[in-house]
């Protein structure tokens, strides 16, 4: 490496306490802090004529990053990259469900190498299959005092605004299950920056033992963990894929015995059928097994009678469970059912009993996505959805953009011909029905009354089905898929 890249006339100089190395791939100094006496960053100190004897080489464990060669054996014992040491709650797969290798094809031909005849055999199995399901959801659009202010803030832009208005009704639904209350644990999955916890921490206000875990698999930026102080409310985060979670490890649980109600905004694909895997087979079922004893009695234990009387008169003991359920209820924002995987379905018993197996349902991930992304576009309408992530980029909203219709490998260039746009949509919609009827089975067969509806307006977000679950013992109304 040279003593120093070139520097174009006109640049300038580098600020002061700065590296002194010129990027030319980005047209300016680099910004790296510089230490005491020195003209280069670590980055660029071979670049320093001082620093030439040293060699720099990337880093075995994340190549993004250099190190000096003479130093490899420190620095791989501190780098960011290496290899931590895994939490109690961490158990390999113990939420991936059976694996059956002779099940699923070693390889399956995408949807556009389909013949015509292939394509109308697949069809029809998904018509017969979805006989005497109610494409009709209920509508469940609702919203919460809560976020008024939030809602009514001039300065929100379009996707904030589709945010909040989709965070209310999550909210306004699991309120209406009466599972907004004190002494339970809400566990966000896919937490992203956290705020569908956040609005229930806001909607709680002063409720006594509120606990929320969120689990997020990926590092993320801009949480709103920190914005919350409040005594009576405990925030932690998980940074887990949702595969290798057991809740029963986590201090938290097993130490306050606190019913667990499992939310989610938009939990992408398999990420759903973990999450349920993980609250009502490895939670559930484990806590069951130990006779845990019932909450109303630790309740009065923990509590004098004054206290719980001044609770009954402010109508918030009418929201404690009678019965020790480990798992309340489940309020989960259905998205992306073409990220579905046949080994962590948790309906594999209910395609099974229909004549469908891991081919089948295969196709009909894949023609989910029909549903949200199968309608062609104009040129316009692809200016204002481009326009729209830059929007979301600029004011720092969550991840997905459901106003818009996102593009995946089955696009509608690549759709079978003899097919309708409206007609691709209906095969959609009925894809992810019978997936969804699926999980409605599985948590019937696991003692739950489960249901779908409509949560938010599909021009707010094209993903806009909500599931919820109740234990059958619930006392909450009766909801109906």
């Amino acid at each position: 490496m040279a003593a120093s890249a070139p520097t174009p006339q006109g640049t300038g100089f580098p600020a002061e306490g700065r590296c002194g190395y010129y990027v030319e791939k980005k047209k300016r100094f680099c910004r790296m802090v510089v230490a005491a006496g020195k003209r280069f960053c670590g980055e660029h100190a071979g670049a320093a004529e001082e620093e030439n004897a040293r060699k720099r080489i990337l880093c075995p464990l994340d190549p993004k990053h250099t190190v000096y060669e003479d130093q490899l054996a420190k620095h791989l014992k501190k780098c960011n990259s290496r290899e931590k040491p895994k939490p109690d709650f961490f158990i390999q797969d113990i939420n991936a469900g059976l694996k059956d290798e002779t099940e699923i094809p070693e390889q399956l031909v995408p949807i556009s190498f389909l013949s015509e005849e292939q394509m109308e055999n697949l069809i029809k199995k998904l018509r017969k299959a979805s006989e005497g399901l109610n494409s009709t959801l209920k509508d469940q659009i609702m919203s919460h005092p809560a976020l008024h202010d939030a809602l009514n803030d001039p300065k929100n832009g379009d996707s904030a605004t589709k945010h909040l208005k989709q965070q209310a009704s999550i909210l306004g639904n699991i309120e209406k299950l009466k599972l907004l209350g004190p002494r339970r644990c809400f566990v966000e999955f896919g937490a992203g920056k956290g705020k569908l916890s956040h609005w229930v921490d806001i909607a709680l206000k002063d409720a006594e033992k509120v606990h929320f875990i969120l689990v997020e698999k990926v590092t993320t930026r801009f949480k709103v963990d920190g914005k919350h102080r409040k005594k009576n409310s405990v925030f932690e985060r998980l940074q887990i894929d949702i595969q290798h979670l057991c809740l029963n490890k986590i201090p938290l649980l097993s130490k306050e015995k606190l019913p667990v109600v499992g939310i989610g905004k938009h939990l992408c694909g398999v990420a759903t059928d973990l999450a349920l895997r993980c609250l009502v087979e490895t939670y559930a079922a484990s806590c069951e097994e130990r006779n845990e004893e019932p909450l109303a009695k630790r309740v009065k234990n923990d509590k004098t009678e004054k206290e719980i009387n001044t609770l009954a008169k402010e109508g918030n003991e009418k929201n404690i469970p009678e019965k020790w359920t480990p798992v309340a209820g489940i309020v989960i924002a259905l998205c992306c059912h073409h990220r579905c995987d046949w080994r962590h379905y948790v309906g594999k018993d209910y395609f099974r009993a229909l004549g469908l197996g891991a081919v089948e349902f295969h196709y009909f991930q894949r023609m989910s996505s029909w549903a949200t992304c199968g309608m062609q576009k104009t040129s316009l309408e692809a200016s204002n959805i481009s326009t729209k992530k830059k929007d979301k980029q600029n004011d720092g909203s969550e991840e997905h953009d459901d106003g818009g219709y996102r593009i995946t490998d089955d696009s509608a260039e690549s759709l079978p011909g003899f097919l309708t746009v409206e007609e691709k949509k209906k095969i959609g919609h009925l894809c992810k029905l019978l997936i969804d009827q699926g999980r409605i089975n599985y948590l019937q067969q696991k003692g739950f009354n489960p249901a779908l509806q409509y949560y938010t307006d599909p021009l707010v977000s094209l993903e806009n089905v909500l599931l919820t679950a109740l234990p059958n013992h619930s006392s909450s109304p009766e909801t109906t898929a």
